[in-house]
């Protein structure tokens, strides 16, 4: 019989603490985010169970589905982005560079706080993923 692994979490203030138990012991930690809170329940759950990969259930006020619910809207919700400040047309002065940001890329996607961005293994499987975009219109032969 498989035994499970429990992981509670409780939002107190800005910090979540998060208590881990099973298989004859339990692991107590706190976290600054949900996202953060689940990264740090799997390395509690290593500590307790360094053997392999036990079945773990995320509780959340005692429900799995409000844990899931919770933690699935802070990984799909974008950050908060500062308007875009666009200088009036017809001004004669570029836009003063700031030396603490360099300038990014027109197509470059803005970058997400630590606790939204995906592992590394997945940003570089998306990329190998993504098909290449033509840069120029197939050209068509006329029929005779």
């Amino acid at each position: 019989m498989v035994e499970t692994i429990t992981a509670t979490y409780a939002h107190e203030n800005d910090d979540w603490t998060i208590t881990v138990s099973g298989r004859g012991g339990e692991r107590t930690a706190k976290a600054p985010g949900i996202i953060a809170a689940r990264d740090r329940a799997d390395q509690l759950v290593d500590e307790l169970a360094p053997d392999g990969r036990p079945t773990v259930v995320h509780l959340l006020n005692g429900s799995a589905l409000e844990f899931t619910s919770s933690y699935m809207a802070a990984r799909l919700t974008l950050p908060d982005i500062e308007p875009l400040e666009v200088p009036p047309s017809g001004s004669s002065k570029p836009a003063a560079a700031t030396p603490a940001a360099p300038a990014a890329p027109a197509a470059a996607k803005p970058q997400l706080p630590p606790s939204k961005q995906l592992p590394k293994e997945v940003e570089d499987r998306k990329a190998e993923e993504t098909p290449a975009v033509p840069t120029s219109k197939p050209t068509v032969s006329p029929r005779a």
